[in-house]
């Protein structure tokens, strides 16, 4: 990824907040989701309209029940349509995958559920082929937002639905999610 200075710049600004948020009972967490990622986008000429398998790990600090940062991977899948173009078949095939860094505020609901939302930076690179011949590689840093709901399944482990849209220079793909979080 070419986007130090931006990450150096949103991890200094998450880190500068951190201890205005800290309390003694902060704790680290890991987790991973698995969704449905869609993606409507007019790529040379190709109207393409799919869906893929996403998936994304994170491990972040949560500092108290409202407030966590965390960093992360995410990855769309391969989103792929084939087109009939004058006889021929096209296969168009578009990908991305990066890091993310960024905030989550939560509202407890009392009892073992909550909802939250969260944002922050997306680091990410692509690759768009048709024919299995690459066309583009963009890469850029955009942001993300979402929201969500937890359910605590017991004191360590959590379950999590959400959606979360990402900004991938003019294109906008949406993640629906289902995940696991385990605290330590």
């Amino acid at each position: 990824m070419k986007c130090p200075n931006k990450l150096t710049v949103a991890a200094a600004a998450m880190l500068a907040v951190a201890p205005l948020t800290a309390t003694a009972d902060g704790h680290l967490y890991v987790g991973g989701s698995i969704g449905s990622a869609s993606l409507s986008e007019d790529f040379d000429g190709f109207d393409i309209d799919a869906d893929s398998t996403a998936f994304r790990l994170v491990a972040g600090w949560q500092f108290n029940d409202y407030f966590s940062l965390e960093g992360g991977y995410h990855n769309f899948g391969t989103f792929e349509q084939s087109f009939d173009a004058g006889g021929d078949r096209v296969d168009v095939n578009l990908e991305a995958d990066g890091f993310l860094l960024g905030a989550t505020g939560a509202i407890p609901l009392g009892g073992k559920f909550a909802l939250y939302g969260r944002g922050g930076f997306f680091f990410w690179d692509g690759d768009a082929q048709i024919n299995d011949v690459s066309q583009a590689r963009p890469e850029d840093t955009n942001l993300y937002i979402g929201a969500g709901i937890k359910f605590a399944i017991s004191d360590r482990l959590s379950l999590l639905g959400d959606w979360t849209r990402y900004e991938l220079d003019d294109t906008r793909s949406n993640v629906a999610s289902l995940g696991l979080t385990f605290s330590f």
